[in-house]
């Protein structure tokens, strides 16, 4: 049994919260003159962070770190809104589970210390940088903020527009979050930098022609695709990945066009990740929120006729491993009506040993449980319904749709629907002429090192982001990523065993 948590009210006077949008990009750690901002990059939990808190206990007010978002996440609490609201406490029972701010040891390390200028005569680095998502603005940036060396970027997108999943990924109405692209967009606007827009490695360039021309080569493709469902009857005309339908609404012109059938009163999403919460929403939300956002005029007029009235989430494991965030969870609930079984919530697993983890199952078992003491909605309702611990099993065509069967636990169930959406994970781009990990989905590497067949790295082959590490993480988390990344690339090029001609 849960002790119960104390009340948001006890937190009024908290001067300043991190909200939903967070990216944890961690611009407002260094800024922060009481270092009351965790988990900061150099602590461990920083990885697998939510998001950033703020310690009520230990902020002073002084608002340094609301002009360092990029993503303007962070507010006084005066101004929270009431959709807000329920981040106040959120932050505060961060330090709640891990302890006080002023007793986390892990000050912010400037990266610069130790690192000298080159001589005005020193041969520039210069790199390509492929992939012009949050990972490869991330590692422009990155290269771009080194005092010892002078770098020449070329970067090369293939589509006529950057962004990456930050602009095709992201929900379309989450503009504050979409508010990174500015400092993309500043990155890419600084000199030494040229921008290759609708060129395509493996096709307008090859891999050999930029290794040839440049140090290094930096690949930060992502990772757009979804993973194929792994079940009989998967690979039906009714099942689609959650990450095409994403891509679809948010205008991707690769997916232009693409069929999605929204006749059926039914969807059913496989998985229980952020994609997932963020398709039912879209799928349960009034359209009209999206109007004058980045969402496509087609996937707007298709949902304005849709006859979806609910969507089920289907997740193998209890709801203890659910894969979504808090964050997630409290934009989902304030948007349509959110159904949970109770039932569903019993017979738990142990907590995790680590205070930050044993944290996040709490909060969301929190959630979740208030959620399934909430008035069911009205009948007419549109809805999103979250199920726990039931594993689908096949997917076979019906007369107008589909039927997903499922074990409920230890009892063969089914549902009716029109479409599924697969949001069980996202693979790699692989690039012609560079090593590609299929079982991983990845490019094999150690520390951003592109490795051959040998399991040697090549010399000035590098990647960052979701193709180096795998789909885990927010957009910030790219920012330490490609800092690794780049850290090894500049130590290769000062070792001498870059070259270019």
């Amino acid at each position: 049994m849960l002790a119960p948590a104390p009340s948001a009210a006890q937190y009024r006077g908290m001067p300043h919260v991190i909200v939903q949008n967070c990216c944890n990009d961690a611009s407002c750690v260094p800024e922060c003159p009481v270092d009351c901002i965790h988990p900061t990059p150099d602590e461990p939990g920083f990885a697998t962070a939510e998001m950033l808190y703020i310690d009520p206990d230990v902020c002073i007010d002084c608002g340094a770190c609301i002009d360092a978002c990029p993503v303007s996440a962070i507010t006084t609490d005066y101004e929270l809104t009431d959709e807000m609201a329920p981040f106040e406490e959120i932050n505060a029972a961060y330090y709640r589970a891990v302890g006080s701010a002023a007793d986390l040891d892990h000050p912010y390390a400037d990266p610069q210390l130790g690192r000298r200028r080159p001589a005005s005569d020193a041969e520039p680095l210069s790199v390509a940088v492929v992939g012009a998502g949050a990972a490869g603005h991330y590692t422009v940036s990155e290269l771009q903020h080194r005092i010892d060396v002078r770098a020449e970027i070329d970067v090369y997108e293939r589509l006529p527009e950057p962004g990456g999943l930050v602009r095709f990924g992201v929900a379309p109405d989450h503009a504050d979050t979409k508010k990174v692209q500015e400092q993309f967009a500043a990155a890419r606007g600084r000199s030494g930098v040229t921008v290759h827009l609708g060129v395509s490695v493996g096709e307008n360039v090859t891999h050999e022609e930029l290794a040839r021309t440049h140090h290094a080569v930096v690949y930060a493709v992502g990772a757009l695709h979804g993973r194929p469902l792994p079940l009989p009857g998967g690979d039906l005309p009714v099942v689609a990945a959650a990450a095409d339908f994403v891509a679809w609404y948010n205008g991707h012109p690769d997916f232009a066009g693409h069929p999605f059938d929204l006749s059926h009163e039914r969807v059913v999403v496989l998985g229980n990740g952020n994609v997932a919460l963020d398709v039912a929403r879209v799928l349960t939300a009034d359209p009209e929120l999206f109007v004058g956002t980045d969402m496509s005029d087609e996937a707007l007029a298709a949902l304005r006729a849709s006859r979806v009235r609910e969507v089920v989430v289907l997740a193998r494991r209890g709801a203890d491993h659910a894969a979504f965030t808090a964050p997630e969870l409290v934009g989902l609930a304030r948007t349509v009506p959110v159904v949970v079984d109770a039932a569903d919530l019993s017979d738990l697993g142990a907590e995790p040993a680590d205070p930050q983890a044993a944290h996040y199952v709490r909060q969301k078992l929190e959630l979740l449980r208030d959620l399934a003491a909430a008035p069911s909605p009205a009948p007419d309702a549109r809805r999103v319904v979250l199920r726990f611990g039931t594993p689908p099993t096949a997917v076979t065509e019906a007369t107008g749709g589909a039927v997903v069967e499922f074990d409920e636990h230890g009892t063969p169930s089914s549902l009716e629907c029109g479409l599924v959406l697969a949001a069980i994970g996202l693979r790699g781009t692989s690039v012609p002429g560079v090593p590609f990990d299929e079982a991983g989905g990845i490019i094999p590497n150690a520390d951003g090192r592109v490795l051959g067949s040998d399991g040697a790295p090549l010399p000035g082959v590098y990647t960052a982001g979701w193709v180096k590490r795998g789909p885990t993480g927010v957009i910030g988390t790219n920012r330490y990523d490609a800092r690794s990344t780049v850290d090894a690339l500049v130590a290769d090029f000062h070792a001498g065993l870059l070259s270019a001609e």
